[in-house]
């Protein structure tokens, strides 16, 4: 009898064994393993988090609505240091790396409280009126929308006592006024706010920029400044700042002397930081084409004088064979570097950016110093932290989030690039080849890299996508990189003892080259887009969702990517119906996609901010007519006004006969400038002076069911040291 045959497997779905067609889901012991595996990857890796749980700390501490009492700070810093200790003699490691990353974030919250005690300084009163401000020009600050800035140190203001005197304030001079130069005693009368708030609810708010920069007050002069004698000298301190400020005033004048507003300007910003003779065109042109960061003192120019100290140090040990025998030249030339950036800080008046920056380089610099390697996650890891350990405010700051963002996907790319192995007699046309191409991969890679992981960031806080930006980059940075940096360093360093008009012109070339590349990018087609800002939580989940790829080692990278374009594909908010500026003297309306503003002469620069935020265009002021009936003093709504709307600015003169009760019966919202709106209004709502006062800006939200709604700037900002200046009731 024969044995029965084995019946064959069944056939799987691609006609082989079932067996082998269906793959077994992995065990929980293998993903176990496989989740033990990375983190095991990390071990080295872990004090990468300490910067990044002390920022936590201290936004955390920046977020919160009302102000911490300084006992809490105090109380922070001692569980700081008990936790650090606790680490210090526990042995599970875990237990180690979570001890160190709670005492980071305690640390930060704590370090930002005491910040924020240590630069209080007092707050010029709302509705001050025009005072007479005798004082001190400490700098020149950065031009605004109004015109030329004096940075001022008042010796007295007014009737004011000592301790109601703000330590710094900021005066907008008329057109054409004599511009005075750092360390002239002036007299003046000026306007004299607090710094102003956010221009529209949940944005940007310089007023707590101004704070932590000890500039209390902000205002417009009424009459052009005159010299006067003090009757007591400035502080030593002062004397100091406004001296060496002084030097960098003159050392502008003769770059923009000697290379002409055209390029000087540029250079002076990029050598001194005076962007007083930038002109505003050209300052358009390189925002437009992406390349707006050159203006600013940062990183990249940091990099790149101490870079070429350092190696300009080295070539010349190496050219000297007697010393190059005797020393480290390598560690000599950081040694150079390290005074070339210190250097370079002072020229530069030492603004936030360019300190951060500077920290960064000495980092590299240091590392060097003690053998280490100078460009690492671990060295940005140690920068950071010290940057946030000076200036725990920073972590609010566009220009830090962007910096750190940026330079840990640099580095990041730099550890990930492939390392070729050398070719023995290779000839040297083709390793000349072999070099382009690999620069030209190199310089694209990084560019797009930065690009990337700054492009979230620079989304949310200027509603602006370089379209060309990347391409611009690419084109700039040979031009800044190899030469025009170097020859402002050496033309800022020769300037002073008249050798400097050769690295100067040098320097000229390569601006009107990089003028030239901005202008083609801002004029091609789609040069820049408008976008609007994603939700509040966006913002911090791109930069934690950026660090989380650039930081962690690994498959488990890529869950940060969700995180990092959250900016980009959060849904959006509905854009608000109408728009009204903080003390009610700006009125803009949503028409569409575009805004249209009824005093399309005031507050332009914060009714275009809110415009981008929401990614609406600014409409063209002529089809304002078309909408509303608007005089010199009031706008009222007409058929086919988009919202129902009307305004009365006047604070003077009243209004003609008649004219506030039609404002009223023909507009379900009333913006009332003055302190009393008329009575019996028709309006579904009105707002008036008491209103702005209390609440600031405000955005005006319609319901479906007709009903009226205003989110107030104020209420978001909550109740901080920074913010009582603008709202008397702390």
């Amino acid at each position: 009898m024969e044995a029965s045959a084995a019946p064959a497997p069944a056939a799987g779905l691609w006609g082989g064994p079932l067996s082998t067609s269906i793959r077994r889901p992995p065990s929980l012991g293998r993903a176990q393993r496989w989740l033990g595996d990375q983190a095991a990857m990390q071990l080295d890796r872990w004090t990468l988090w300490t910067p990044v749980a002390f920022g936590l700390g201290a936004a955390l501490y920046f977020s919160l609505p009302r102000e911490p009492l300084a006992l809490v700070a105090w109380a922070g810093l001692t569980i700081t240091a008990v936790l650090l200790a606790l680490a210090a003699v526990s042995h599970p490691r875990g237990a180690k790396i979570v001890l160190v990353l709670a005492a980071c974030a305690i640390g930060g919250f704590s370090a930002a409280k005491v910040r924020t005690e240590r630069v209080a300084a007092p707050i010029a009163p709302p509705a001050a009126g025009a005072q007479r401000l005798e004082g001190w020009v400490v700098d020149v600050a950065a031009p605004g929308e109004g015109g030329q800035r004096l940075l001022i140190a008042p010796y007295r203001i007014g009737d004011w006592s000592p301790e109601a005197t703000p330590a710094r304030v900021r005066v907008t001079l008329r057109p054409g006024a004599y511009l005075p130069s750092p360390g002239a005693p002036v007299r003046l009368l000026a306007l004299i706010n607090p710094p102003p708030p956010p221009a529209s609810p949940g944005s940007y708010d310089f007023a707590r920029d101004a704070f932590f920069e000890s500039v209390g007050g902000v205002g417009l002069a009424l009459s052009p400044p005159v010299t006067w004698e003090p009757q007591a000298p400035a502080p030593w301190r002062l004397r100091l700042t406004m001296a060496v400020n002084a030097a960098r005033w003159e050392l502008s004048r003769r770059i923009v002397d000697t290379l002409g507003p055209e390029t000087g300007g540029l250079a002076a910003a990029m050598t001194t930081g005076q962007e007083a003779f930038l002109p505003r065109e050209q300052v358009e042109d390189l925002r437009t084409a992406g390349l707006a960061h050159i203006i600013s003192i940062s990183g990249l120019h940091m990099a790149i004088v101490g870079g070429f100290a350092f190696a300009l140090a080295r070539l010349l040990i190496a050219a000297w064979p007697w010393l190059a025998l005797r020393v480290s030249g390598k560690k000599v030339a950081a040694i150079v570097g390290l005074a070339a950036v210190g250097g370079y800080l002072l020229l530069s008046g030492a603004p936030p950016p360019a300190v951060r920056a500077a920290v960064t380089a000495s980092v590299a610099f240091c590392a060097i110093l003690v053998d280490r390697q100078a460009i690492s996650l671990h060295a940005l890891a140690l920068a950071a932290m010290a940057v946030l350990l000076i200036q725990p405010e920073a972590v609010t700051e566009p220009g830090f989030q962007m910096s750190f963002a940026a330079t840990a996907a640099l580095v990041a790319l730099a550890e990930a690039w492939p390392r070729p192995a050398r070719e023995i007699n290779t000839p040297w046309p083709i390793r000349l080849v072999q070099a382009i191409g690999v620069w030209l991969a190199a310089s694209l890679g990084a560019s797009f890299v930065a690009g990337v992981a700054t492009g979230p960031i620079a989304m949310h806080h200027f509603n602006r996508v370089a379209t060309w930006g990347l391409i611009s980059n690419l084109a700039a940075a040979p031009v800044s990189s190899f030469l025009m940096m170097p020859a402002l360093a050496l033309g800022a360093a020769l300037t002073p003892v008249g050798l400097g008009e050769l690295p100067l012109a040098a320097a000229g070339f390569a601006i009107s080259l990089l003028n030239r590349i901005a202008q083609a990018a801002a004029a091609a087609p789609f040069a820049e887009l408008v976008v609007s800002s994603g939700p509040g939580w966006t913002l911090p989940a791109a930069f934690l969702g950026i660090l989380w790829l650039c930081l962690w080692r690994g498959r488990l990278r890529w869950l940060g990517l969700p995180l990092a374009l959250s900016v980009s594909l959060a849904p959006r908010p509905p854009a608000p119906a109408a728009w009204v500026s903080a003390d009610g003297a700006a009125v803009a309306v949503r028409t569409g996609g575009e805004a249209l503003l009824l005093r399309p002469d005031v507050k332009l620069f914060g009714a275009e901010l809110w415009a981008r935020r929401h990614g609406l265009a600014v409409q063209d002021p002529a089809r304002r007519d078309a909408a509303f009936n608007c005089d010199r003093w009031s706008c009222a709504p007409q058929a086919g006004a988009p919202v129902a709307l009307a305004a009365a600015w006047n604070l003077k003169r009243p209004l003609a006969d008649g004219r506030a009760q039609a404002l009223c019966s023909s507009a379900e919202v009333l913006i009332w400038r003055g302190p009393t709106p008329p009575p019996n209004c028709g309006a579904r709502l009105v707002l008036s002076a008491a209103d702005f006062q209390r609440g600031g800006a405000a955005e005006l939200y319609r319901s479906s069911d007709g009903t009226w709604r205003a989110v107030w700037a104020q209420d978001l900002r909550g109740r901080r040291p920074w913010t009582w200046g603008s709202d008397p009731q702390p």
